[in-house]
């Protein structure tokens, strides 16, 4: 097969892995060709073309016809092929990074390309500045990466014959480096810290650790949003004391320091595919914290174990003022409806505020920084709150200690192993590919149910949603 990939740059990150993994995963039966906003900044395992047109609207300033740049795409896998391809496979294009990316994928439409449109990130889950106001493409097909966006995009409109479940591959990894002999025991958070991935709770675990061991964060973030709010959990900690390591990844190699842990942690709140569920245990390293169960489902359905993970960590709504929250909480959530036009009565907010806080206790991942941290000093000023969030949430008595640990490390990398490796990647990929080829689709995405089911007010978290405020 002959199988072309488009995507806005070639940058180092999480959807340029999965780029190359599947250009490894089909390279023995496909001829490839990948065609980029930007050159890649190192050598790259298939022929490339850049075509500017696709990089990001803020990186190519210039005005541009979508015709031109899509009988530019055509050419060059013309030039490459000697003639079509059978699959135009483009990765996150309902994203507006660039904002002619739909009349440029309409215009291939047009000129008889097959598309298959990958989503690994969708604007109406917190991104409005990435939205775009026009219908996504129709009559072509999509892929998605997690069951959760498989449901979604079902119930919005799409078929099951136009819809694809491509679970990304994990990849082993190579040789492992000897640990570093440490002063005291460490606790990785293997993350680039921006507020999604709810660094206090990380830093609110940490005060039930036992024997002295050490919470350390690999990286800062790179926006300039999410490095105010890792700037002020670097001082708060800094400020209390606390047994916190940032920025180790700065200074240290990531195999070593995954190798010198003890454990590996995870408090996200939201996740993609998830992988920081799954790269643990390949390490041999026991991953525990927070469970995302519309993420994890997929895992636990291929038999990994993952029952000694938690999903939500309750707070006394009492430590952290609760009128302040709601107003910070109800404004962000008005503030989303504006900016995705989206409709919800204020008896609908209110009711759905008081069912996240009932019994006066809310999940600590819905709050904000600032309500964050007055938990967290509360614990610190006052031994005796200790034992009531014990009681919240028993899993604290042991934080970090799972019995039996050695077995379920084994048992979760055969499992991972077993279902998500090159050659069962390779087969899904070559078995997606001839559907897209071979079968025309009539279907179309409502956009109006992928807002409903995103702007999920039973999980809106303000480390989340209150970020669309800050970038606007």
């Amino acid at each position: 097969m002959k199988i072309a990939f488009i995507h806005y740059h070639l940058n180092t990150g999480g959807v340029t892995t999965v780029l190359k993994q599947q250009l490894g995963a089909i390279s023995d039966w496909c001829r490839t060709l990948v065609l980029s906003g930007t050159a890649p900044e190192t050598s790259f395992p298939a022929r490339v073309v850049h075509i500017p047109e696709l990089a990001y609207s803020r990186q190519y300033k210039g005005q541009f016809d979508p015709e031109e740049a899509a009988q530019a795409i055509l050419e060059a896998i013309h030039t490459r092929f000697d003639g079509p391809c059978d699959v135009l496979h483009v990765h996150n294009p309902t994203l507006a990074k660039n904002h002619q990316y739909i009349k440029i994928l309409t215009a291939l439409q047009e000129k008889g390309a097959s598309l298959l449109l990958q989503i690994h990130d969708f604007a109406e889950d917190g991104r409005p500045h990435a939205y775009f106001s026009e219908s996504y493409p129709a009559d072509c097909h999509y892929g998605v990466i997690n069951g959760r966006d498989y449901d979604i995009l079902l119930k919005a409109g799409l078929k099951p014959g136009g819809l694809h479940l491509l679970t990304n591959m994990v990849a082993p990894p190579g040789k492992t480096p000897s640990p570093e002999p440490l002063p005291k025991p460490m606790t990785l958070y293997p993350v680039r810290a921006i507020r999604r991935k709810n660094i206090g709770e990380a830093i609110l675990l940490s005060l039930f650790f036992k024997n002295q061991t050490i919470l350390s964060i690999t990286l800062p973030p790179n926006s300039a949003a999410d490095m105010v709010s890792y700037q002020t959990w670097k001082a708060f900690a800094k400020d209390r004391h606390l047994t916190v390591e940032f920025d180790r990844g700065l200074n240290h190699d990531f195999e070593t320091s995954v190798m010198s842990a003890d454990s590996l942690i995870t408090t996200s709140i939201t996740e993609g595919f998830g992988f920081s569920y799954l790269e643990p245990w390949l390490f041999g390293k026991i991953l525990w914290g927070r469970k995302l169960p519309d993420i994890c489902r997929d895992f636990e359905q291929k038999g990994i174990h993952l029952q000694h993970l938690y999903d939500r960590l309750l707070v006394p709504v009492d430590w952290f003022g609760l009128h302040l929250f709601r107003t910070k909480w109800v404004n962000s959530v008005r503030q989303a409806c504006r900016l995705f036009n989206h409709r919800l009565d204020d008896a609908v907010i209110q009711q759905a505020f008081d069912s996240c806080t009932k019994d006066g206790h809310t999940d600590f991942g819905l709050l904000d920084e600032g309500s964050q941290k007055k938990v967290i000093d509360k614990l610190i000023g006052d031994p005796g709150k200790r034992e009531v969030l014990v009681q919240l949430n028993p899993f604290l008595i042991k934080a970090g200690d799972v019995s039996d640990k050695n077995r379920i490390i084994r048992h979760n990398r055969d499992a991972i192993e077993q279902s998500y490796n090159q050659k069962q990647y390779g087969q899904l990929l070559g078995q997606t590919y001839d559907r897209v080829a071979n079968t025309s689709v009539k279907q179309r995405i409502d956009k109006r149910v992928l807002i409903s089911a995103f702007l999920d007010l039973e999980r809106f978290s303000l480390l989340k949603w209150s970020d669309i405020i800050i970038r606007r």
